[in-house]
């Protein structure tokens, strides 16, 4: 395995699957199956999930709520969808904990680096729910916070799309496929990979970005092996 550590960053609305909103069995048990293979080839894997397959801090705001409650709301829909991958985690012989940004026993630990990177290296693969805790930021700015944190190799941030393209390949056939791009590659090209407080971060921290399409099955085995798979972004 060319990766020991990472921190896998999983769309919630992936886990939603077909239907679009809720928890999709059949993408959970795909994942958790992908991230058992690579458990059994020993990687330490910490995993952040987004929420918006149920509910998305932006989108209350459009329908009155504060943005402040909001974005509470959402931080609660991403450890409901932690606590759905840690079930079917757990179903495959997968050790798992849950740890939340947001005190909450017994549903799950309160997040302290040291209490990750013990998990960690027992063998268990850590799911850190909750965001950051604060209002106005990002599952993304989550995930690259917990990757710095738990020194992560590598950010791996699982996707619908096999990559970055010069342009949104659906709306834009001649749209072309980066292997890999610069941080400020990316800055100069305005692309929308995730939200720039996020990106900077792991810029900052010399954080490598790789992303994938986590929903064809085998494309993170080969991500850790090292093969040329989706986009890597690096400074």
């Amino acid at each position: 395995m060319k990766y020991k550590r990472i921190l896998l960053k999983l769309s919630g609305e992936s886990l939603a699957g077909a239907e679009g909103r809720g928890l999709s069995t059949e993408v959970l048990d795909s994942y958790a199956l992908q991230i058992k293979q690579a458990v059994e080839q020993g990687v330490q894997i910490g995993i952040v999930i987004g929420g918006g397959n149920i509910f998305r801090g932006l989108q209350g705001v459009g329908r009155g709520f504060d943005r402040v409650k909001g974005d509470q709301m959402g931080m609660l829909a991403t450890i409901i969808n932690s606590l759905a991958l840690h079930s079917h985690l757990e179903s495959v012989g997968v050790r798992t904990k849950v740890l939340t940004s947001i005190r909450m026993e017994p549903i799950g630990e309160y997040f302290s680096k040291a209490k990750a990177l013990e998990y960690l290296e027992a063998g268990y693969v850590v799911i850190i729910g909750g965001g950051t805790s604060n209002p106005y930021f990002s599952t993304d700015s989550a995930s690259a916070l917990r990757g710095v944190e738990i020194e992560a190799e590598v950010l791996l941030k699982g996707t619908r799309v096999d990559g970055i393209y010069t342009a949104d390949p659906e709306k834009d056939p001649t749209a072309t496929k980066f292997d890999e791009i610069t941080f400020d590659e990316v800055y100069g090209r305005g692309l929308k990979i995730m939200d720039l407080t996020a990106f900077t971060l792991c810029k900052e921290n010399n954080l490598p970005i790789i992303v994938f399409d986590m929903d064809t099955e085998g494309n993170l085995h080969k991500v850790l092996c090292g093969e040329k798979n989706g986009t890597l972004v690096h400074n």
